[in-house]
């Protein structure tokens, strides 16, 4: 998605007619509707079907992979010329294909993340978080993704082994505007909390444009961690540095508690550019050690994808 808020409410949706259509987990906290796709026979410790006709081997060792790409899935946010839903179907089949046992994904339209979830397997689990509207009467709707039935627009977390606690994180969004939020679960086998959090653009909030929300937003991501964590997305900013005007927003935790995919050191702040305006937006940090990051272009969004392997140990 450009750096731009967009300029009209799309294809606003009630959210009554999303709990009409699909099976969901209310979440009373935050009044949004997560829904949740299991497995047949979860927790019974079966193959992982990959989809193509073979069972895919459990994570070697006490390793785990998390990847996070904003996948541009939503056409009328710019992204109409960025790639079919075939396509982004595929590239996240790659991520899989190069180690990924878990997915965030952003601005994901909610019948492209169930084909993907079907495309890798019976035994991939899905999670995911409608992005809603406010508008300046209070009314609060979900947005539908353009395009005959590709269904709402929002996160989505994808396991190849069961979630629990699937949960989203009360946080500070726009009084009139585009909500995206965050959204946690938890890894079981591994006992790893991943969160996928996608931050309020600059400009986000019709009722006050100066408001900034991603300080609130990143301390209330960082809070709802514990130390066995992978959490990560689209934060809509760049890295803390002399550089960026808004690096106040950065709480200090992040990079002191956490590990950032792409940190060299303790006290680095930099990264590989995630976005094809040459600037690193896209982050996933880490309370456990890491063993590689790898930052793979799509060559279907305007975001590039990043992996990372932590050790569960």
């Amino acid at each position: 998605m450009p750096l731009t808020a967009p300029s009209l409410p799309p294809g606003l949706r009630r959210r009554g007619t999303l709990l009409a259509l699909v099976p969901v987990l209310a979440v009373s906290a935050v009044l949004v509707a997560v829904l949740v796709r299991t497995a047949p026979g979860d927790g019974a410790g079966d193959g992982r079907g990959d989809g193509r006709g073979a069972t895919r081997p459990p994570v070697a060792g006490r390793l785990l992979t998390v990847a996070t790409w904003n996948m541009c899935g939503v056409r009328q946010w710019g992204c109409a010329d960025t790639g079919s839903g075939p396509q982004k179907r595929r590239a996240v089949e790659r991520l899989v294909d190069a180690g990924a046992d878990v997915v965030l994904l952003q601005e994901a339209c909610a019948t492209h993340a169930e084909s993907v979830r079907e495309a890798l397997g019976e035994s991939w689990r899905l999670a995911f978080r409608p992005y809603t509207w406010r508008d300046s009467g209070g009314r609060t709707g979900t947005i539908d993704c353009e395009g005959r039935g590709r269904g709402t627009a929002g996160l989505a977390v994808l396991s190849d082994r069961p979630l629990s606690a699937v949960r989203s994180v009360p946080a500070s969004q726009p009084e009139v505007g585009l909500r995206r939020g965050i959204l946690c679960a938890t890894v079981a086998a591994v006992d790893v909390r991943v969160c996928n959090a996608h931050l309020s653009l600059p400009g986000s909030d019709r009722a006050h444009p100066g408001r900034e929300h991603r300080d609130d937003q990143l301390k209330a991501l960082v809070a709802a961690v514990p130390g066995r964590t992978v959490f990560g997305g689209d934060f809509n900013l760049r890295p803390p540095g002399a550089r960026n005007r808004s690096g106040w927003v950065w709480p200090p935790a992040a990079y002191d508690a956490f590990r950032e995919c792409d940190q060299a050191s303790g006290a680095d702040r930099s990264g590989r550019a995630t976005h094809v305006s040459g600037h690193k937006l896209d982050y996933l940090f880490a309370g456990l050690p890491r063993s590689s990051c790898t930052v793979r272009d799509t060559g279907v969004s305007d975001h590039r994808a990043l992996l990372m392997r932590v050790d569960t140990g």
